[in-house]
């Protein structure tokens, strides 16, 4: 399979209809073709030969979709930048993939003088922006308008494509190398449960450096949609873009559904167009689904799950299942079945297969599996060990082969020997009315080692004080997983980019003075 496929596919069957919108940009697929054969043809004149890495450090944009494929297309490898990332960290991560072209934008051209103090590649700096383009750098209107198409590499199967770098929340950031197969054969099983028949037109909401919204340049693409983009997720203005271009579907994560669900107004904004909303990174609450149901009524809501090593779909929950009445019902806090020709199982410390039922570490292997990451092949070893992704997700699986995600294997909390899971604490919290967000860490304690903390932000003019919180959590669960102490907090969470809450961020200031640290 080869990524390039589904471009030239969407060339021929609609040509004339219109693949990108970006503000008042916006250009079919005969021109986007174009454009990404001319902007390879470009990038090899600079002398980029195959497998030579090309990072992009941009917001989204059509520019960003067109030097994803551009770079495929010419035979190299796409290396997406975290934007959220300081200078010395983007620098250690360029240098690590060695790319020979690093791409920018307006936005992100202000940090580019301090990463460069971090590393020594790349040897040719493209400003990709609309704004003017800085002196030292090729301008991208220049750069294309000067070039000549370059025939399709053709490079597919399990060669690489895409380094895409984990965002660092259980340690440094890892290079996860996806191929060809494992974008295609991603796209494909996702299309397989959710197209509905008619091209797409989709928003993307979510960072493009982040394999949530990524994986859906091929998926979009290979049905012939429409790309649209926002460059930043502010919560009123998608819904604006929703109503204008009568967006169809996008990808979120919960954190952001509940935002979305919180806009003054809400119900006077125009989403009748929004089919199905794509969600994942981290489980949601019950009560947040049932209210997104109201402000999104004609709108399904399928949760993935996955991680970047994956591709990154594991499983799928469809729509029927968000219920707690009918046949359907007892699936809701599940994350689905595994999505075509992918097997799931449960292991535990040893890596033996668990019954169903059982909670341990959940497994998986098929084509959505990273080849590995990039020079690292001891990382590589321990996460593929017996043939298995090794996701560090604990959870169980059901006589109905439905997965539960318990928790991460680094958010569980061991309180004087008992397990507990910071998400079923959270879920808790979350039925609580007053409630907009909340995160439970656990935090060091000398007589049981850890202890339940809850950090809980109020819903706009709402008033909550610790001893609420702690009440609502005593009559909903068992005492030892109530929270001992509550942070009612004003401030914003800290959010990774791909918009989950950063509990390694919350968890730092109380094992700062620990012997033993949780990250």
């Amino acid at each position: 399979m080869h990524i390039t496929q589904g471009l030239r596919r969407a060339v021929r069957v609609n040509g004339q209809g219109i693949a990108t919108i970006d503000g008042e940009r916006r250009t079919t697929w005969q021109e986007f073709g174009d454009q990404v054969a001319r902007l390879a043809g470009a990038l090899i004149s600079l002398g980029l030969k195959p497998e030579d890495r090309v990072a992009m450090l941009a917001l989204n944009s059509d520019r960003h979709l067109a030097y994803y494929f551009a770079t495929i297309w010419a035979g190299g490898i796409f290396v997406p930048l975290n934007t959220r990332l300081a200078p010395p960290e983007l620098g250690k991560i360029l240098t690590n993939a060695g790319a020979a072209i690093l791409v920018v934008d307006d936005a992100l051209q202000p940090q580019l003088a301090e990463i460069l103090k971090h590393i020594s590649t790349p040897q040719h700096i493209i400003f990709a922006g609309d704004g003017d383009p800085p002196v030292d750098l090729i301008p991208h209107d220049t750069f294309l308008a000067s070039a000549e198409p370059a025939p399709d590499a053709n490079r597919g199967g399990d060669d690489v494509a895409i380094i895409i770098y984990t965002g660092g929340t259980t340690g440094l950031p890892k290079g996860v190398m996806l191929t060809h197969n494992n974008a295609v054969s991603n796209a494909l099983s996702s299309l397989a449960i959710m197209y509905d028949g008619e091209p797409w037109t989709y928003l993307h909401t979510a960072p493009m450096f982040h394999i949530a919204d990524n994986q859906w340049n091929t998926g979009i693409t290979i049905q012939a949609g429409t790309h649209v983009f926002t460059q930043r997720f502010v919560p009123a203005e998608m819904l604006q873009l929703i109503s204008r271009h009568q967006i169809t579907h996008t990808a979120l994560v919960p954190t952001m559904i509940n935002m979305l669900c919180q806009v003054p107004g809400v119900e006077n904004y125009d989403v009748s167009s929004l089919r199905k909303i794509n969600f994942g990174g981290s489980s949601i609450a019950p009560t947040v689904i049932r209210r997104a149901r109201e402000v999104f009524p004609n709108c399904q809501f399928i949760q993935g799950y996955g991680q970047t090593e994956t591709s990154p779909n594991v499983s799928m929950l469809l729509d029927k299942y968000n219920t707690d009445e009918g046949p359907y019902a007892g699936k809701i806090e599940s994350a689905g079945q595994p999505v075509f020709a992918m097997e799931v199982r449960i292991v535990d410390f040893d890596d033996q297969e668990l019954p169903p039922g059982s909670v341990g570490e959940i497994t998986t292997r098929g084509p959505h599996v990273m080849r590995g990451y990039w020079n690292q092949p001891e990382e590589t070893a321990v996460a593929l060990r017996g043939g298995w992704m090794h996701t560090g997700d604990v959870g169980y699986v059901d006589e109905d082969g439905f997965i539960f995600i318990v928790d991460r294997l680094k958010d569980m909390i061991i309180s004087g020997g008992e397990n507990v899971y910071s998400t079923e604490v959270e879920h808790v919290i979350y039925q609580h009315t007053a409630v907009a967000e909340c995160a439970v860490i656990g935090i060091p304690h000398e007589k049981w080692g850890e202890t339940v903390h809850a950090i809980v932000l109020p819903k706009r003019d709402a008033v909550l004080t610790e001893e609420e919180i702690m009440n609502h959590c005593r009559r909903h669960i068992a005492g030892y997983k109530c929270p001992r102490s509550v942070e009612i907090r004003h401030d914003p969470m800290p959010m990774s980019g791909a918009g989950k809450i950063l509990k390694k961020v919350l968890r730092a200031p109380y094992w700062a003075e620990q012997d033993r640290q949780i990250s």
